[in-house]
This record gives C-alpha cells, structure tokens and sequence, in this order.
C-alpha cells in the first residue's frame, strides 16, 4: 500500500514547524466547502495523534502538483514534509487512507512499527468521528 511518491524540494530558509493545511482550486467540486473542511480537521486529528511522540508532523495539501497523482510526498530542505492528497471524486475513506499512508511514508516507517502507527491513526480519525455524531 505504499504507492505515495516522494520528492525533495528545497525550501529557502523556511523553517515553521507544525502542521499546516494547503488546500489547493477545487474546481466547482459539489460540496467542496464540506470537504476541505473535513480534510482540515483530518489533518488535525492525525498531528494530534502523532505530536509529542518524536515523529514527523506533515503537512497536507490538496491536490497533489503533479496532474493525475491521487498521493505524493514532499520532503523540503528544512526537514518538512507535506503530503499532499487528491480529495475531489473520491471516496472518502479513500482519502483518510492515503493521509494515514503519508504520515507513515513521511516517518519512515515499516513493519510492526508502521502496523502500530497506522492503528493509533485510524483509532484518532474514528474518535472524531464519534464525537462528531454524538455532538
């Protein structure tokens, strides 16, 4: 399930820490104001979960740069990271998976560890979401 692209990028001097949402046209998606919503607060659900832990805390972005890229990683200079994720004409439990997927890409992350970590994501998505039809 590892098919996210990574590519370095130089960044000039940047060196702001924390997890940022870029979101990129949405091209008259229907309901798209839902969506980036949604894919914000999954951003923040996910650095949560993993700040604190001495892991890397991506940033997201949609969509990916690259035309026809449903994922891709972006490794910067500075030692950020941005995973960036197509959200429009996709399932959403789609999109979660490939946010999930670029956290443990973007943490180097194999075997047991990755299993462990994937779990402890899905475990803070599914929280939200409770707490999000309880409310």
């Amino acid at each position: 399930m590892k098919e996210i692209k990574e590519t370095k990028e130089e960044t000039g001097g940047n060196t702001s820490q924390g997890m940022r949402v870029i979101h990129g046209h949405s091209g008259g998606q229907e309901n798209s104001t839902g969506r980036c919503l949604a894919f914000a607060e999954a951003a923040r659900q996910l650095g949560m979960a993993i700040r604190g832990q001495g892991l890397v805390v991506p940033s997201f972005r949609s969509p990916p740069r690259k035309i026809g890229r449903r994922r891709a990683l972006t490794r910067h200079g500075d030692g950020s990271v941005t995973v960036s994720v197509m959200v429009r004409n996709r399932v959403w439990v789609a999109v979660l998976a490939d946010m999930i997927e670029g956290v443990v890409a973007a943490n180097q992350m194999d075997g047991i560890d990755a299993e462990a970590l994937r779990d402890q994501l899905w475990e803070a998505l599914e929280g939200e979401s409770a707490q999000r039809e309880a409310a």
